[in-house]
């Protein structure tokens, strides 16, 4: 049994990674996985989960929290008559239809390239909201029909082969087609919702019957994890919406710059 005082260090970093993804998911229309994965990973090691199953629970558990919390982001913003509904109607098959096909393409396309790529992008975009460059773009508004249905579908594989959730590229995707930051964080917030709901049946089909998950998991979703984080991350969540709506359009570009410029930096370190 872990030491009392270990188990308190990390009852703490559930409680900050909780309210971090909450805040998040409000704030920029992102799932928060990437703060969750990497505490929830250290937590079970604590508890001797195998390393054979220990980021498939950290994920598919963070995706189940994601849920709700992506939910909830979703209607705050829906209620402030933010959110692009075109697009998200467009993208109600593919994105998840994307996140479906990830893990067979997967074994066929190397992840370090892929995270190459979505480094360079993130970096790159986040430049651009700093410079505050508004002639960086595609084009004047989001196009239709089938280059919106492609990118809804890559939104939805990239996403499931690097483990992200989608508001990050949706919302590189938007911007750099005229999309203000605002809006496009408001739309991301239900792509959020289309990745996160496939994505937990896969992880929860992936896992069942694995050996060495921990108790009150169903495949490689641990409820307890669940039933611990999650009061609090849709607590937090409209607290991020507020916040989104009470900044100026510069202020928010600068925060999302910010944002992007750690999660590029993230996939970096990962490739070495």
């Amino acid at each position: 049994m872990p030491p009392f005082q270990e188990l308190a260090v990390f009852a703490l970093a559930l409680i900050a990674a909780g309210a971090v993804a909450g805040l998040l998911a409000g704030l920029f229309g992102v799932g928060g996985g990437a703060i969750l994965v990497p505490v929830f990973y250290q937590v079970y090691g604590l508890f001797g989960v195998p390393e054979a199953v220990r980021t498939h629970v950290a994920v598919g558990t963070s995706l189940a929290i994601i849920v709700p919390t992506s939910i909830r982001s979703f209607h705050a913003h829906w209620k402030r008559g933010a959110v692009d509904m075109d697009i998200l109607r467009n993208w109600t098959i593919w994105v998840p239809l994307g996140t479906i096909c990830a893990p067979v393409i997967a074994a066929y396309i190397a992840g370090r390239e892929l995270r190459i790529i979505f480094a360079v992008l993130s970096l790159l975009i986040a430049i651009r909201m700093f410079l505050n460059r508004q002639h960086w773009r595609l084009g004047d508004d989001v196009p239709k029909g089938v280059a919106n249905t492609a990118a809804g579908f890559g939104i939805g594989l990239f996403s499931g082969l690097m483990g992200i959730g989608g508001g990050v590229m949706s919302n590189l995707w938007m911007t750099l087609f005229g999309k203000t930051v605002h809006q496009s964080v408001a739309t991301s917030s239900g792509v959020g919702v289309l990745i996160s709901i496939p994505g937990l049946i896969g992880y929860i089909w992936a896992g069942w019957g694995a050996s060495g998950l921990p108790p009150f998991s169903t495949g490689f979703v641990n409820w307890i994890t669940v039933a611990l984080v999650m009061p609090l991350t849709l607590y937090v969540a409209p607290y991020g919406v507020r916040l989104a709506h009470s900044l100026s359009r510069r202020q928010l570009e600068i925060g999302f710059g910010l944002f992007l410029t750690a999660v590029s930096i993230r996939f970096f370190v990962s490739l070495s």
